[in-house]
């Protein structure tokens, strides 16, 4: 079975992504594994943050345990959704996490993922959106298998998903699903308890639609976030397949 944990940063259709996943009839997926761990060692008040840790628990090493566990017999792929910067301790990705899994990053452009984010969360910072994280997991990666990992950009996944996902599937060396284009509408099972709070917008959508740009001005502060990030986001969009 493989198992593919995809690295990517909030508000970056990374839930479009899982539920694209999920809908292969091979697959089964599970959403931010280490969202409850990050909470309770970090000390940031998100949403939902009592809810979340009662739900994951506050123990690296199980969630651990959790990814590694086998599957159903039906099943041949795991597709793990993972925010970059839930993970703080990079020795930790490196001594448990690069070898069990296949990986692959979902980045975006950050002023885009700013102006997402902070319609939700407004203590936005440069940490939070992971992109450092990223790049760090990433070259890991690289180290490991001797080659760069895929990296796919949000707005060729809803622009050109089809070709973006075989593209992707390839690289993954796993088969292209049609399945993957579309889902049905609503909540999940396998959604984090944050869905509530975070998953207004794709719970209503059935597949990738184009990207249309929002032209909502940042302030001074998450214009600042924003261009903190891009150094790195550069960096992997120019190993993107």
């Amino acid at each position: 079975m493989k198992r593919i944990a995809m690295w990517s940063g909030p508000r970056n259709i990374s839930t479009a992504m899982m539920r694209s996943w999920e809908n292969r009839s091979d697959t089964v997926v599970i959403d931010e594994p280490f969202y409850g761990p990050f909470l309770a060692h970090s000390g940031e008040n998100h949403p939902l943050k009592n809810q979340v840790i009662a739900d994951q628990g506050s123990d690296y090493h199980a969630v651990l345990k959790k990814l590694l566990a086998p599957q159903a017999a039906n099943i041949d792929i795991f597709y793990q959704k993972h925010m970059a910067h839930h993970m703080p301790d990079i020795a930790f990705v490196e001594n448990h996490l690069i070898t069990p899994f296949s990986h692959a990053f979902l980045i975006r452009n950050p002023q885009d993922v700013v102006r997402s984010y902070v319609r939700k969360y407004p203590n936005i910072t440069a940490e939070a959106l992971g992109y450092k994280r990223q790049v760090q997991i990433f070259n890991l990666v690289k180290k490991h298998i001797g080659e760069n990992p895929p990296v796919v950009e949000s707005v060729d996944v809803l622009n050109q998903p089809q070709e973006t996902l075989q593209k992707l599937c390839h690289a993954l060396d796993v088969k292209f699903d049609e399945a993957m284009l579309s889902w049905p509408t609503g909540y999940r099972e396998s959604d984090g308890v944050w869905a509530s709070h975070w998953y207004n917008r794709v719970i209503e959508s059935t597949g990738f639609k184009p990207f249309q740009k929002k032209h909502k001005p940042l302030t001074k502060r998450e214009n600042e976030v924003a261009q903190a990030c891009r150094s790195d986001y550069e960096f992997l969009k120019a190993f993107k397949i």
